[in-house]
């Protein structure tokens, strides 16, 4: 159905990112329903590979200059935008020197996972959300692609729940085998500064333990990888949100 609009948050997307099926999957569904006539926005971090150079990114001074308070401590959000190359689609990048300057994306050059990932998830939750709110523009769907962005509707269903703003958006989560890592053991304490209480994520925090959760707060959920790996797939089977298997992009239209 044309003429809606619809919101990609994703940790990838191709040519930002390259070699990765999340990737390719973003940058073919997002395109497909701009070229169908619907007004399409994609927001994902500015990780430290993306070359602001290559692909022209710019800050928008408008959207910048807020700060989120991530456990207890006042960050700088900044906004960068950039066309995808050859296409009149615009992809807005969530930026922070103390999260995404670094080269690396979740790990460090020894295979660590980094201690802050958590608040790096918070960050980008909450910068988008506000960011949407100060663009004025409401989305009638927001599609969830990367484990970052599973922080969302989290956020939307209880920090937010009071806010009417996204009170009719559809929310789509696709569910990809990312690389599992622990996040920090803390996580309960900064989430509770936000009053969000509860989740059975905390009992053992999780990049993997943390998408799962965020199936019980959205509309629906798709494998946007075919296969899925055993936990993945058993939360996708037992869940009670409606579901959708694997869907070619020519297909993606059902979702919405």
């Amino acid at each position: 159905m044309p003429n809606q609009k619809i919101l990609y948050i994703t940790t990838e997307m191709f040519p930002y990112q390259e070699d990765t099926n999340m990737a390719t999957v973003v940058n073919k569904m997002a395109l497909k329903m701009h070229n169908e006539g619907n007004d399409v926005r994609v927001f994902m971090p500015r990780f430290g590979q993306i070359s602001e150079r290559k692909f022209q990114l710019h800050e928008v001074i408008r959207l910048s200059g807020m700060n989120i308070i991530i456990n207890d401590l006042d960050q700088p959000l900044i906004i960068k935008v950039a066309s995808l190359p050859g296409e009149r689609l615009q992809v807005y990048f969530i930026d922070n020197e103390e999260y995404f300057k670094r080269k690396e994306y979740y790990f460090d050059d020894k295979g660590v996972p980094f201690i802050d990932n958590d608040e790096r998830a918070i960050f980008f939750a909450r910068g988008v959300i506000e960011t949407i709110k100060k663009l004025n523009w409401v989305p009638d769907v927001i599609h969830l692609n990367g484990w970052m962005s599973s922080f969302v509707p989290i956020y939307l269903k209880t920090y937010y729940e009071s806010d009417t703003y996204f009170k009719d958006a559809k929310i789509v989560l696709s569910l990809y085998n990312e690389k599992e890592a622990d996040l920090d053991k803390n996580i309960g304490e900064k989430l509770k500064f936000d009053n969000i209480l509860g989740l059975k994520a905390l009992d053992n925090p999780t990049i993997k333990s943390f998408v799962i959760e965020s199936m019980n707060y959205v509309d629906a959920v798709v494998k946007g990888d075919e296969f899925l790996d055993e936990d993945l797939n058993k939360a996708f089977i037992e869940t009670n949100t409606p579901k959708f298997e694997y869907l070619d992009v020519d297909s993606i239209n059902k979702l919405y």
